[in-house]
């Protein structure tokens, strides 16, 4: 089949005609109205919780704009017009905000361009300033906002290079920042589709393994690397606050640049050559050196190669220095990982990987801090003598949290915490970080306690939490516990000093809003008056139901019922279940429900709770656990496992009495739409699915997939009865897919859907393919979205709601 596509038309597929020309379409009202509303803004605050920022955004961009030009490098998305990932979100509006000043008396940012694009906002070291770019059509500039006069002016020219990271980085003092800008010796790009070749591409294997997954958008041929460099190049400028730019270094392929907590030296990491064809530029060779903050080179503290042959496994990690960052609790001095088992997770070894320090001026080798059982996952630092580190296994889901002393090595870390990180509910939380000296975020601590705020998930519902914990001992006190059952207090940060946390309130019907909750006062002060944007929806009746798999597995799911439904005459209606396969290595973590009624419900574009006010009932989030538990994996038993989480799905909701379950259809993107199309391939339970943006074929993603580490020569059996293209024979229940045209995500090329269709279509199935221009993995402009909503409601109201059936 040939497949062809335009900026405002769409070529339908259907088992019918060969393609279809249609224009964009909308959804009905009853949709539309709950599409077409006001985002509420995104809150920033300081860190005294003095001033607020709301940030304003349209929530879909045009279609237009997603048809500008786009460079695919690396794994990159670059609009070369302009120097900026082609797929940012971009703020429009800026307010401010004195927190303890009555909701609605936000002030707005004076001096903003008129069709700002807002992004990368940066705050200064004293909070007083935040820095930011803004896209206009020649390139990007730097502006300054004064928070105290709420005032903004422009800072540089349209000269900055924001394709890469760290764009903007201010100096301790506030008084200058480092800046990316576009380097005077930028030569032109190359058009890749009028370029006459030099000669043919030639990829080289040497022998070693190279087991990567399947990524998109890589370099392909050298005129895309020689484009590659030339947007990654940029100058680095010091920048004062009135504008004066001074070289600071000279042009490279700068990625990461950060200062010491005092300021005085700058990392910096530099991408290099050689490029590779086969994984993204984060794995490509990279420098990292350290500076002085007047530009001077002290030493380079890490080169690491090309990294294309990584042993098989999702443990697998380089040899070198890694994971290279500042002490946040020292003036200067760096931190990184090596590994103690050559990276390679089939090797045994006592201790994974090793945590050094390395204080200035950063000469030979590091101090080592602390050995860990598994494999580094992050370090929290306190003070001289208080850090917490992390490891993490994928394949027991073992997580450990250490407590030690920085400065005395010799004594053995206290292992805090050690647990299945899937297991939610004996979740400790996450530590409270407060901002010390430097300005940089530390554990915030009184003595020997620190303090953990947990999600507070429970056999008997959400209840978060804040708990002191003694570093010493390990032992826990509650602070406090939310006891909404009506609402969900979601807890977002903790002062210790004062006892005030910052929470955000939300229930089915009321629209999250920011609240200080001072524990010693006893009192709420509400912070901002959002009002709910989907009106229609607030009297939805809605409550999360559990329920058993055939095997005793306890699963759960969230239930809308339709719009004005009786639920004394329970009339039978059509539902839609939605879900999400995910993969556990034990029953326990599985039957784990962290789904909650009181949360506001927020139709997204992706959401299938828009059809409550068409008649449907939604099972939304379906629990659809994979165990494999001991030596078995997961996917050695999917396909059985997804038949029965779904049969007792529709069962649980047939024994309400509100559907008719020959009348229920399957819904779900990326993932799900995998586990939609083995559905229908291997069960009657459902009239249709909608699969988007997935992938059928596990042939063609041949190292693995998801949370499958074994290659498809050691399990082709798993590959080949887990793939729906292999049994498109078997497909009989109508199938809508939906594909973006520009998807970047690994494994689920636009070709799966295409591939896949040609095989339904030649089987005689009934199929549908959409193929949404410009669109990657999710959708984001404005005419795709209304257009996939019309989409699936036709494709609901044809082959669900109105299925002409045989009664059971």
């Amino acid at each position: 089949m040939r497949t062809l596509t335009l900026c405002f038309t769409l070529l339908l597929c259907t088992c019918v005609r060969a393609q279809e020309k249609l224009n964009y379409q909308e959804p009905p009202r009853e949709i539309l109205e709950l599409v077409d509303v006001t985002a509420a803004p995104t809150v920033l605050m300081d860190h005294e919780r003095e001033t607020m920022l709301l940030l304003y955004r349209d929530p879909y961009k045009r279609i237009a704009e997603l048809s500008e030009t786009e460079l695919r490098l690396g794994g990159l998305r670059i609009d070369p017009a302009t120097n900026i990932g082609s797929r940012t979100n971009y703020y429009n509006d800026v307010k401010i905000r004195a927190v303890a000043a009555d909701p609605g008396s936000e002030r707005a940012l004076a001096g903003l361009p008129a069709d700002a694009r807002i992004a990368n906002l940066t705050w200064s070291p004293d909070q007083s300033m935040v820095a930011f770019t803004n896209t206009t059509d020649r390139g990007v500039e730097v502006w300054l906002a004064d928070l105290t006069s709420a005032t903004a002016r422009r800072l540089t020219e349209a000269s900055v290079n924001a394709n890469l990271r760290d764009v903007i980085n201010w100096q301790e003092d506030g008084r200058s920042m480092l800046i990316k800008m576009l380097p005077t010796d930028r030569q032109p790009l190359v058009d890749v589709g009028t370029a006459v070749p030099s000669g043919p591409t030639i990829s080289v294997a040497d022998g070693k393994k190279a087991q990567n997954r399947t990524y998109q958008d890589l370099l392909s041929n050298p005129n895309d690397e020689f484009n590659f460099e030339q947007l990654a190049r940029s100058t680095l400028y010091r920048v004062t606050l009135d504008g004066t730019a001074t070289e600071f270094l000279p042009a490279a392929m700068y990625d990461g640049v950060s200062f010491s907590p005092d300021g005085s030296y700058i990392m910096v990491e530099t991408i290099n050559r050689p490029f590779s064809y086969l994984v993204p530029y984060y794995r490509f060779p990279s420098t990292t050196t350290i500076y002085t903050r007047d530009g001077d080179k002290i030493r380079t503290v890490a080169e690491l190669p090309l990294v294309e042959d990584l042993p098989k496994g999702f443990m697998a990690t380089t040899t070198g220095r890694r994971s290279i960052r500042w002490r946040s609790d020292r003036p200067a001095t760096l931190t990184y990982v090596k590994a103690l088992d050559g990276g390679d997770p089939a090797n045994e070894a006592a201790h994974r990987d090793e945590l050094f320090e390395l204080a200035a001026p950063f000469d030979g080798e590091g101090r080592s801090l602390i050995k860990l059982v598994n494999r580094f996952a992050g370090v929290e630092w306190g003070d001289e003598h208080t850090a917490v580190a992390y490891d993490r296994w994928w394949d027991t889901r073992n997580q450990k949290a250490y407590v030690f002393d920085p400065a005395e090595t010799e004594g053995t870390p206290r292992i805090l915490f050690d647990r299945n990180y899937q297991d939610r509910y004996s979740d400790p939380g996450n530590f409270v970080t407060t901002r010390n000296d430097f300005g940089s975020e530390v554990l915030a601590l009184q003595g020997q306690n620190g303090f953990l705020i947990g999600e507070g998930f429970t056999e008997e519902g959400q209840f978060p939490f804040v708990n002191r914990i003694n570093l010493g001992t390990g032992e826990t006190e509650n602070v406090y516990t939310s006891s909404y059952t009506d609402r969900l207090e979601n807890l977002l940060d903790f002062d210790p000093e004062t006892g005030k946390l910052l929470v955000r309130l939300e229930s089915p019907t009321e629209y999250p809003n920011y609240y200080i909750r001072d524990l010693r006062a006893d009192r709420m002060v509400q912070l901002t008056a959002f009002d709910n944007p989907f009106r229609s929806l607030q009297d939805v009746h809605k409550e999360v139901i559990t329920y058993q798999r055939e095997d005793g597995l306890e699963l759960s799911g969230t239930l809308y019922l339709p719009v004005g439904y009786d639920t004394l005459k329970k009339e039978k209606m059509p539902m839609i279940l939605w879900a999400y396969p995910r993969e556990f290595k034990d029953k326990a973590s599985a039957a784990q429900s962290t789904s909650n009624p009181n949360q506001f419900t927020y139709p997204y574009y992706g959401s299938p709770v828009y059809w409550v006010a068409r008649g449907y009932v939604v099972l939304d989030d379906a629990a659809f656990p994979i165990v494999g538990e001991g030596e078995e994996e997961p996917n050695d038993s999917f396909r059985d496992q997804l038949v029965a989480n779904a049969r007792a799905a529709i069962d649980a909701v047939d024994e309400l009495g509100y559907i008719d379950r020959n009348r229920v259809a399957v819904g779900g993107h990326s993932y799900g739409a995998f586990m939609v199309a083995n559905l229908l391939s291997h069960s009657d339970l459902f009239a249709a699915g909608i699969a988007r943006s997935g992938a059928y074929n596990r042939t063609l993603t041949p190292f693995g997939f998801q949370s499958e580490q074994r290659n498809y020569w050691e399990a082709p059996e798993i590959y080949n009865g887990m793939s729906p293209f292999m049994h498109a024979d078997k497909m009989k229940t109508p199938l809508l897919l939906i594909h973006g045209e520009a998807d970047n995500n690994s494994g689920t090329y636009p070709l799966q859907s295409e591939r896949y269709f040609n095989a339904l279509k030649g089987l005689g199935a009934t199929v549908r393919l959409v193929m949404l221009p410009k669109e990657s993995h999710g959708y984001r402009a404005k005419e795709s979205i209304l257009h996939l909503l019309w989409e699936q409601d036709q494709w609901l109201e044809e082959h669900v709601k109105n299925r002409e059936v045989m009664r059971r």
